[in-house]
C-alpha cells in the first residue's frame, strides 16, 4: 500500500533540496529521519515534515507503523519564482529571482515492495 504527501511553496530553491533528497530516495524511512535529524541546515525542515506526515498518514489510514516504511520516491519540482529588483552599479537595476519548490513523497511497505 502506497501512502503520499505533497508540500507546495516551500521557500527554498530546488537546486539547494535536491541533493539532500537523492540521498535518502530508496531508504528506510527511520534512517532517513535520523540522517535528516544529524543533518544542520535549515533547508532540512520541511523535507522533515513532510517525511513525518506522509508517516501520520499511514498510521492513520493504514495502521502502518514507521518501521515498516520505505521513501518508494521523493520528488522536488520547481514552483513559482519571486522576481525584484535591486539597484545595481552604475544605476542598472539587476533582477533578483527567489525560488519556490514543491515537493511530493510516497511511502510504501517494505513487504509489498519486494513482491511487485
Amino acid at each position: 500500500m502506497q501512502f503520499c504527501a505533497k508540500a507546495k511553496y516551500i521557500r527554498f530553491s530546488p537546486y539547494k533540496l535536491r541533493p539532500l533528497v537523492d540521498a535518502i530516495r530508496g531508504k528506510d524511512v527511520e534512517f532517513s529521519l535520523s540522517w535528516l535529524a544529524t543533518c544542520k541546515l535549515k533547508r532540512v525542515v520541511p523535507i522533515k515534515k513532510l517525511i513525518e506526515s506522509a508517516v501520520a498518514n499511514a498510521k492513520n489510514n493504514g495502521n502502518v507503523e514507521k518501521g515498516e516504511l520505505i521513501i518508494k520516491r521523493i520528488i522536488v519540482d520547481q514552483g513559482s519564482t519571486y522576481k525584484y529588483y535591486k539597484p545595481s552599479a552604475r544605476g542598472v537595476s539587476s533582477v533578483l529571482r527567489k525560488r519556490f519548490s514543491h515537493m511530493s513523497v510516497v511511502l510504501s511497505n517494505k513487504d509489498s515492495d519486494k513482491e511487485v
